[in-house]
C-alpha cells in the first residue's frame, strides 16, 4: 500500500469515527421527536362558557357557494337596538351530517332603544371549507325561539 493510499484510508476512517457522534446530536432531525412514552394526563381548564346569548329569532339563512367552500350567513332579530359581538359558533357535527351554528350575540351595555324592525336585526357570515362540507347534509343556524335550515 502506497504512503497516498494509507492516508486516504486513515483520512476516511477517523471521518467515519467523527459521524457516529452526529446520531446522538441535537443536529439531527430522527432526533426532534422520540418514541411516546407513557405519562400523566394533563388536565385543561373546563372551557368556559360563552357569555353571549343567542339571538331572539333567526329571520333568514343563506349558503352561498364559493371557491373553496360557502359562506353562510343570517340576519336575526333582537328586542331593541345595541347588540354587537355576533358570530355563528359552530358545534360538533352530528352523526346524520347536520353542522349546527349557534347565532350568539352580546347585549347592549346600556338601555337602548327598540325603534323599527329593520333597525334591530343583525347580518352574520362564516366561511365553510370545502373539506369540512364534504360530509355536511344539512346547515342549521339556531336562536332563542327559533331555527332555520338550509339541506342539500
Amino acid at each position: 500500500m502506497t504512503l497516498s493510499r494509507r492516508h486516504l484510508v486513515l483520512g476516511l476512517g477517523v471521518a467515519l469515527a467523527g459521524c457516529g457522534g452526529f446520531r446522538e446530536s441535537k443536529l439531527n432531525p430522527r432526533n426532534w421527536f422520540r418514541k411516546s412514552q407513557p405519562r400523566d394526563a394533563i388536565v385543561l381548564p373546563g372551557k368556559k362558557a360563552d357569555p353571549r346569548g343567542l339571538v331572539d329569532a333567526v329571520v333568514s339563512l343563506s349558503v352561498e357557494p364559493m371557491p373553496g367552500g360557502a359562506i353562510v350567513r343570517a340576519r336575526g332579530q333582537l328586542p331593541v337596538q345595541g347588540y354587537w359581538q355576533a358570530e355563528l359558533v359552530p358545534q360538533p357535527v352530528s352523526d346524520d351530517g347536520s353542522l349546527v351554528y349557534e347565532f350568539r350575540i352580546s347585549p347592549p351595555p346600556g338601555r337602548t332603544d327598540a325603534n323599527t324592525p329593520q333597525s334591530r336585526q343583525v347580518d352574520v357570515a362564516t366561511f365553510i371549507s370545502d373539506v369540512k362540507l364534504s360530509n355536511v347534509r344539512e346547515i342549521v343556524v339556531q336562536g332563542a325561539t327559533n331555527a332555520r335550515a338550509s339541506r342539500r
